[in-house]
Order: structure tokens, then C-alpha cells, then sequence
């Protein structure tokens, strides 16, 4: 059984993740942004092992946060082999976005980059101990291919693929392993807003949870670095 940190728990993806791997054993330690969200749900402490689960105050803006988190998981836990960054946000900035927008570029690259980046730093010395630690960062199709104007978005999902490949590169001979998960529509409230395309035809966050549940399986010698998976068939140019 593993010991992970998951981020972005409180919905969509990040929360089908973390209720299929507590079910299947495994120590998980949440940082959400509000951890009243999850009370009276199956991810509320009170409804918990103490010994096994933990949820954290975490605000991928606040590095202090992420120190707190790691700090207090490894104090209950003892160490850390796992973590699966789902927190993230969209803007629909365009390429030729309006001066006031500028800030909401920053928030994303803040967020989507910078967020998983100082938390894989502050863990990466017990990923390197556990001999066999996974990364596994929720990406989006969007960090392979941009498409439409969300120029931002595209921005800094491009820019977390590439600190994927450098995660793997720096972790590969410490035994630290990295997949990069790149689904189109995931039928998450990020896709609420989606009336041209069925929700139950979209990616569904169980299905991405049942992805982290077999890669958590796999050995070290069959770990896939990307797994793209879409909805819809898309022709490349």
C-alpha cells in the first residue's frame, strides 16, 4: 500500500481518485483549499481512519502550505512514495487578451505550473527515499495540442508537460517514476459549460481514477511516461 498526497480533491477528478484508492487501502493525504467542502461526505476525517487518512489545508499559491502539508503527512504517515497533482484552474484568456487580464494569466501559470512544481520540490527527497516513487499530474489535452484561443490555458498546461518530462528526467535513476495524464472532456464541473457535446459520452472521473488505480500496480519497469485519452476523435494536421 502506498502513502500519497493528492491535490485538487475536493471535486471532479482529483476526488474520484482519492475515493477509489481509500477504498483500495492506500494512505491518502488531501489538500484541498476548503476542507469544509468535504465534511459530511465519504472524505470526511470523522469518517476515517486517523492512522490513514488526512486532509490538509493546501493553496497551490502559498508555498508555506505545501510545507505544512508535507510536514504533517509525513509526521502521520512517516513517509511519502506517491503524488497525484489534480489541482488546477482555466481562464479563457485569448491570445489577444485585454490589459486587465493579465493577472488572470499569472493565476494560471501560478496555479498550473508553479503549484505542482514547488510540491513535487518540497517531496521529492521522500519520493527519493521509497526507492519506487510515482508522480502522476493530471494535464489535459490541451498541454499537447492547443486548440480554440484559450491561449493561457494551452500556456500553462504546455509549460506543465514540460516540467513532466523533467520530473522524469531528474527522477528516473532515484527510482522516481512520472505519467502525465492527458484527457480532453472530463465530465467535471470544468466542463459544465460544454452543450454540444453529451456528458455521459465525456471521459468520466472514474475512469481516471481506475488509470491511477493500475499505474499504482505497475512496476517501475512499465511505468508509461504520457497517457493521452479523449472523448472525441481528433485529425491531426
Amino acid at each position: 500500500m502506498r502513502k500519497i498526497l493528492i491535490s485538487g480533491a475536493s471535486r471532479g477528478i482529483g476526488k474520484a481518485i482519492a475515493l477509489k484508492l481509500l477504498k483500495e487501502g492506500h494512505s491518502i493525504s488531501l489538500g484541498v483549499r476548503k476542507k469544509e467542502n468535504l465534511i459530511n461526505t465519504p472524505l470526511d476525517p470523522k469518517k476515517n481512519d486517523p492512522r490513514k487518512f488526512i486532509l490538509h489545508n493546501y493553496d497551490a499559491l502559498d508555498k508555506k502550505s505545501a510545507e505544512k502539508w508535507i510536514k504533517e503527512t509525513v509526521k502521520t504517515f512517516t513517509s511519502i512514495d506517491t503524488i497525484i497533482h489534480c489541482a488546477g484552474i482555466i481562464k479563457r484568456t485569448n491570445l489577444l487578451f485585454n490589459d486587465d487580464e493579465i493577472q488572470d494569466i499569472e493565476h494560471l501559470w501560478k496555479v498550473n505550473v508553479l503549484g505542482p512544481w514547488v510540491l513535487t520540490k518540497k517531496a521529492w527527497n521522500y519520493l527519493k527515499i521509497s526507492k519506487s516513487g510515482r508522480i502522476i499530474v493530471l494535464v489535459s489535452m490541451s498541454g499537447k495540442r492547443s486548440k480554440g484561443n484559450l491561449a493561457s490555458y494551452s500556456m500553462s498546461k504546455f509549460a506543465l508537460m514540460s516540467l513532466c518530462q523533467t520530473m522524469r528526467n531528474e527522477g528516473w535513476e532515484k527510482g522516481i517514476r512520472v505519467t502525465a495524464i492527458s484527457p480532453g472532456w472530463v465530465n467535471t464541473d470544468m466542463a459544465k459549460e460544454i452543450t454540444n457535446f453529451p456528458k455521459d459520452e465525456m471521459t468520466q472521473p472514474d475512469d481516471i481514477a481506475r488509470i491511477c488505480s493500475n499505474l499504482l500496480e505497475l512496476p517501475n519497469s512499465s511505468i508509461p511516461f504520457e497517457i493521452a485519452l479523449n472523448c472525441k476523435l481528433e485529425i491531426s494536421n
